[in-house]
Formats: C-alpha cells, structure tokens, sequence
C-alpha cells in the first residue's frame, strides 16, 4: 500500500539524520510526480441501490487512481468490483503539498547492506587514508598517507608471529613391554654389540651375579693424532701410568718420540688386572716406527717390559714410467700410473723449461722417474720426482733432472732452470715511484731511490729473485732491512720491515719469504720501501727485467751426468713388482704348529 507521510514524518525526518532512518523517495514537482491529497474523506455518491458509496483516489507514479467502496468497507456490485480504476481530475482538484512527501518503500536485507557499504566506502573515499606517496609531497594529503603507512606497519609489527618452536604432538607413552617389542624388530649394528631380537626375560629364578668376569686380555688399537705425545696417547688407551713411561723411555731409545708420524697405528694388548680397580698391565704392544723399522714391546715371565727391533727390508729402486702424451699429458700420465703428487711436479718442472701447449705434440712420449719405496711387506711409498723428460722420435727432446741440496731441476747440458724476470715482492699497489718527491716526514724534497709498496701490517715480503742474503738488520732509516746479493753487480733491499725472516749468509730463492711489512724507522704507516742497485747505485726497479739460471761445471757437472746416465737405467715399471721374500722371511711368516712349540726348549737363565 501507500503511505502519505506528513508534516510529522518530515519533522522526524529533519530531526534525525536520514541514513538512521530507511531510504525514502521524494516525489515533487520538479520531478513531475504530482502528490494528490485526498479533498475530505473522498468523493460521496449514492449507488443503484441507494447506498451511499465512497470513492477513494490514490496517487500512483504520475497520475492518480480510485475505486468505489461502501462504509462499511464492502465493495458495491454495481461499482465494479475491487477494482483500480484511472482518475481524471482538473486543475482545480490538484492541491500541492506544501511539506515534500517520503515514500518509504520495503527492501530486503540484502539491499540494506549494499546501501550500507556503499555509504561506508564513499565516507572513506572522501577521508583518503592511502594517498599515492608518489603524489603531492610535502603536502597534508601526502602526510595523511605516511600517517597511514607508519600505523599499518606499527601493526604489522606488533601482530608479527614469534619464533617460539611449533608444539608438536606428544610423543607416544611406551611402557617395557611396548618397548620391548620395538627393541626386538630393530637391527643394531654389529659395533654395538648387535643385541637385537627377542629375549627371555629375567624370571626370579635368575640369580644376579656379585661380581661379573672381566676378560682376560683385550686387544685395542690405538692411533697417535697430530699435536699428542706417544705416552699420552698410551695412557688414554687405558696403559697404566708406570707402564707408559717405560714404553715410552725404550721407544725412544730406537727412534725419536717426535719422529713418529701422526696416524700411526699402535697394536695393544692389554692382561688381566692385578686387583678390582686396578689398571690392566700391558702385555704387548707392537707398531711401525718407520717405513724400515717396527718395534714391539712384550712382557717376559719376570714382569719386566722388552723391546725388540724388526728391521724391515725396504728396496729402493726408482719408479720409470713412460707413456704416449695423447689429447691430455695429465690423463695419460694418470692412466700409466704415475701418481697425483709426481704428475703435478712434473708439469711445473717441465712448464719452467717449455711451453706445453705448443712444445709438446700427441705422438711424443713422456718420461718420469720418481722416488720410490717398496717394503718386504707388502707396503709401498712414492717420493718426490727425480727425472722429467720428453722424447721425439726417438731422441730425448727435454731432460730435467733434480741435482743439489736445494733440489733444482737442470738440463741435461748442467744448465739449471730459468727463472723469468721478477716477481713482486708483496701483493699490494705501489704508493710512491722512483724519483724526487717530498719527504712526507722530513717536509723537503729529496730523491726517493727506490718504490714504495702499500700493505698491511704483517705482510709477507718474498724475494724478487733468487740470492745470498747480503745483510739483515737495522739500517738508519729504513728500520729493519734486509739486502739481497744477485749476482751481476745486482741487489734489492726491503725496508721497514716488522720482523726479519732470514740471516746473513743464507741463500734465498725466488718467492721465498724473508720478512714482514712493518712500519719501522723513518715511516708515517705500515709499507714496504723497495730498491734496486746495479753496481752500488741506485736504479729504478720497475726498469730492471732480467732472468737467472744456474750452470755447473767442473767436477759437479761430471757427477751430475753420471748421476743423470745411471738414473736412465733404470726399466721402466720395474719397481711396481713384489719383493721376493727372502728365506728367513719365508720361514717366519709360516704358521707355528703346536708340537713344534712343544718341541722348541725353552731359555733359562
């Protein structure tokens, strides 16, 4: 139905705001939706029958509608029925409302929320809480947005998740006998004792025992680490204090204590204990001293602890290998069985001498002999290398043998292997050239005969190339320095060093380390000041390129080619064979039979 709100319904309204109230229509002029006023209580007439019917006329969109009823509320026969019918009326009959109507229409819950949230969304989009930053620095409208961004941050913040762990789901309660079952489908593995399966359990008519059995010996096995003593290593493998000094006292009368390499392997036998609580003695205890030598200790029937010496026949002949070069030296070297240490010697020594990549071709044939060791059992030991050649044809391209206490490889001609120029004496830039400067200390200009290298405290300094140590000391100055002779009327100093690392008279070689960058003497911080001289004056280093190579001559040379011919003797894979055990070794390693130790008569006295 229609509802004609009044002067009341538009005080309400103007009283209280309208989005507290339901969405209304308003219809006026302006909107060409004429409001009829009803004149009276309607129109009166008398029907057919004499009855006096109302008629009742209602607005609808832009015209107006009646129907004919009685008073008392039926509808007349001769009226039509309940029926709406068009009303046309004239001017006069149209009276305007002074007061605007609301029509106040039903909606669904739906409806009502969409209003609502379009509502909600206007008033935020006129607040504007999150500007473009981008937009408008500087201004309120920008500093609304920062306002916006600082508190969702803020609460970002504040609702962030702790790290505290995730609660997990309790673990399962098992009593003995559900441990038990799990206990019995594990595996263990045989270095705990392997003890899994299913057991009997203990009835009452187990007795406990007061006092369990102990073996009566235990073999152990233990092995000497790097940085430990041979009697501490003892003592935590369970030898008694008194018994460990006495090893390691007959030990040491055989070989150094301290020439025991780390990771030997010492056999231990340990007997039954004297008294409960007391340390096992040591029954006998058995190791490789050395590659030659292995030592055993053995308890006799007095007590007393014994050593014995087993010398062990080592043979030293060379280890030749030869082979096809191939697509790669390195591969084919390997697969003839050189090993990684010899083939990495090899390579350096022949690259200081030729350039592999052009010098050497896929038909030559390499050649190496290196040091080699073979003991009587069984254990073998490969050294340093001994001889790097190349053959062509045939012909022997390149032969390099190590000659000398400091172990340099020279030609077969006795001409030692060439060292390039120089090389620079610490890995840091160069503050300061050769020439006239400003004494940073000083404060005048004066020449500066050498270069200055900026490095940090500590620093190691090499030599440029090799020499004799001419002097190492103080030197005014240049604090502690060091002077190197070269040969040729050449020599380098190294100033203001913080340590010196070598002494007057030595011999030194390119890239050996002879002391520390520091910042002694007439310094302002930590450098390294480097000079050159050529027949004792002064030269500007970065000037001077030169190569060195030793030569021998005379009786040296004679002995170094006589050394070179009988090393070339030697065949090739000749050393990879076993040793033929001798017939006292043979003999010993002949299990014992027992009548023949009954047989044996025992040693008095």
């Amino acid at each position: 139905m229609w509802h004609r709100g009044g002067h009341a319904a538009t005080r309400a309204g103007a009283a209280r705001p309208s989005s507290r109230r339901p969405p209304r229509e308003r219809l006026g002029p302006p909107q060409l939706k004429a409001v009829f006023t009803l004149i009276g209580q309607g129109l009166r007439h008398r029907t057919r029958s004499g009855q006096v019917a109302q008629t009742r006329i209602a607005a609808c969109g832009g015209g107006a509608v009646y129907k004919q009823s009685l008073g008392d509320g039926t509808v007349s026969a001769d009226s039509g029925g309940d029926v709406w019918r068009p009303a046309a009326l004239s001017h006069s009959q149209i009276v305007a409302d002074p007061q605007p109507q609301v029509i106040q229409r039903a909606r669904r819950l739906p409806e009502r929320f969409d209003a609502w949230r379009a509502g909600v969304s206007e008033v935020f989009e006129r607040i504007d809480l999150a500007p473009d930053l981008a937009e408008q620095i500087g201004s309120r409208r920008w500093f609304r947005g920062m306002a916006t961004l600082i508190g969702l941050s803020a609460a970002a913040l504040a609702l962030w998740p702790d790290f505290a762990p995730v609660a997990a789901a309790p673990a399962m309660t098992l009593d003995d006998p559900a441990r038990d079952e799990f206990r019995s489908q594990m595996i263990t593995p045989l270095a705990l004792g392997s003890d899994s399966g299913r057991r009997m359990g203990a009835t009452a008519a187990v007795v406990p025992l007061k006092s369990a059995p102990e073996r009566p010996s235990i073999a152990l096995l233990a092995t000497l680490a790097r940085g430990d003593s041979f009697e501490r290593m003892l003592r935590r493998a369970g030898v008694g204090t008194t018994d460990a000094e006495r090893v390691a006292e007959l030990v040491s009368g055989s070989v150094p204590l301290e020439a025991i390499e780390p990771g030997t392997q010492v056999d231990i036998t340990l007997g039954r204990r004297p008294q409960p609580g007391a340390a096992r003695p040591l029954d006998a205890l058995e190791f490789r001293a050395r590659f030659d030598l292995a030592l055993a200790v053995t308890r006799d029937e007095a007590g007393h602890l014994s050593l014995t010496r087993k010398p062990i026949r080592v043979d030293e002949t060379p280890l030749r290998i030869r082979g096809t070069v191939g697509s790669s030296l390195y591969r084919s070297m390997r697969a003839a069985g050189a090993p990684a240490s010899a083939v990495q010697q090899y390579l350096k020594a022949l690259s200081e001498q030729v350039d592999l990549d052009r010098a050497v071709r896929a038909t030559d044939t390499f050649d190496m002999i290196v040091q080699y060791r073979r003991a009587a059992t069984g254990e073998r030991q490969a050294g340093q290398l001994l001889y790097a050649g190349i053959e062509r044809g045939g012909e022997p391209a390149t032969q390099l043998m190590r000659w000398g206490e400091e172990g340099r490889f020279y030609e077969a001609s006795g001409v030692g292997e060439q060292r390039n120029g120089l090389v620079a004496p610490v890995p840091g830039r160069v503050s300061s050239n050769f020439g006239m400067r400003r004494h940073p200390i000083l404060g005048y200009k004066r020449m500066h005969a050498g270069m200055d290298f900026r490095a940090s405290y500590g620093t190691p300094i090499v030599a440029v190339t090799d020499g004799r140590v001419a002097s190492a000391g103080r030197a005014g100055g240049c604090g502690k320095a060091v002077r190197l002779s070269h040969g040729g009327g050449l020599a380098t100093r190294y100033c203001h060093m913080s340590r010196i690392a070598v002494r007057s008279g030595q011999s030194v070689r390119r890239g050996q380390v002879i002391g520390y960058v520091g910042s002694t003497g007439l310094s302002t911080g930590p450098h390294l000041h480097y000079e050159m001289y050529r027949g004792g004056r002064a030269v500007n280093p970065a000037s001077v390129k030169f190569v060195t190579r030793a030569q021998l001559s005379g009786a040296e040379l004679r002995r170094f080619r006589a050394a070179l011919a009988n090393l070339k003797t030697v065949e090739a894979g000749a050393a990879l064979g076993d040793l033929a055990p001798t017939a006292t070794e043979a003999a010993a390693s002949e299990p014992v039979r027992e009548i023949d130790k009954l047989e044996t008569p025992k040693r008095v006295g």
